[in-house]
């Protein structure tokens, strides 16, 4: 059985392969939209109930997906990969909106998780770097669970903000700041823990960008006490764009 699950699920090589901004890519961009369309078309004039039921769905599949690589990794990689703990904003969000539907104290913030987790999960859908870095085949796992997880975190993340009677308070805003600040603080945490070298192997994470300028702008021996506060004041600023932007729609409707 190892044999058939490492044979079907590892990277596949030849002459196509992933690329951003390829053919291949804008035809998974295409199908995500596509979904999603389709989804809020479908919830738009459904009853509260059947909204958070499919808020659910979504969270619960990306949860589902993420907890699931873990087990498959072996067969894909030969290895579970370190990289994909919840120390990265993407996944750190899949765990704790799922967890903020489960957990009253959490649920107070499932807004704010929603909201980080929607901008940094969209953001990888456009410009998935990762993947290229790889060479592997559009069709391969490591390709199809990536944009999977990804997309079905994105799409969680637009369904609470459209149907999930977001508020835009200063008080709750407030939170946002908060929670970028934690997940900084987390992200880390995760750096420093399992940054080094032993057993012949040396890992240099960058989980949420904390430790190293992903764009290599600033000098490597003073990024890494730069970037935890870049994040957090860009991270922020999007949040704000998007509220705004919100905002604007909802004034929209109200005149009509």
């Amino acid at each position: 059985m190892y044999a058939f699950f490492s044979e079907l699920l590892s990277d596949k090589k030849g002459e196509t392969l992933f690329a951003c901004f390829g053919l291949w890519h804008f035809c998974y961009l295409f199908v995500a939209i596509v979904i999603a369309i389709a989804t809020i078309y479908y919830l738009n004039k459904k009853e509260h109930d059947v909204k958070q039921k499919a808020i659910s769905i979504f969270i619960n599949c990306a949860f589902f997906v993420y907890i699931a690589d873990f087990f498959l990794m072996p067969f894909a990689y030969g290895e579970i990969d370190v990289e994909k703990l919840p120390f990265h904003v993407c996944t750190a969000m899949c765990v704790m909106c799922f967890w903020s539907r489960h957990n009253t104290f959490l649920g107070r913030y499932r807004q704010q998780f929603a909201l980080l987790g929607f901008i940094s999960n969209l953001v990888y859908m456009i410009y998935p770097a990762g993947l290229m870095w790889y060479q592997v085949h559009p069709l391969s796992y490591r390709v199809i669970q990536t944009l999977l997880f990804h997309g079905l975190m994105t799409g969680y993340g637009l369904l609470v903000l459209l149907f999930d009677d977001v508020k835009i308070e200063r008080k709750l805003i407030c939170k946002d700041f908060v929670v970028i600040i934690f997940m900084t603080i987390w992200a880390i945490f995760g750096n420093v823990l399992y940054n080094g070298q032993a057993w012949n192997r040396t890992n240099n994470f960058n989980w949420f960008f904390v430790t190293q300028d992903p764009f290599y702008i600033i000098p490597e021996n003073i990024a890494s006490f730069i970037m935890p506060f870049i994040n957090i004041t860009v991270f922020f600023a999007v949040e704000l764009m998007v509220y705004a932007v919100l905002l604007g729609v909802k004034r929209v409707k109200h005149r009509r």
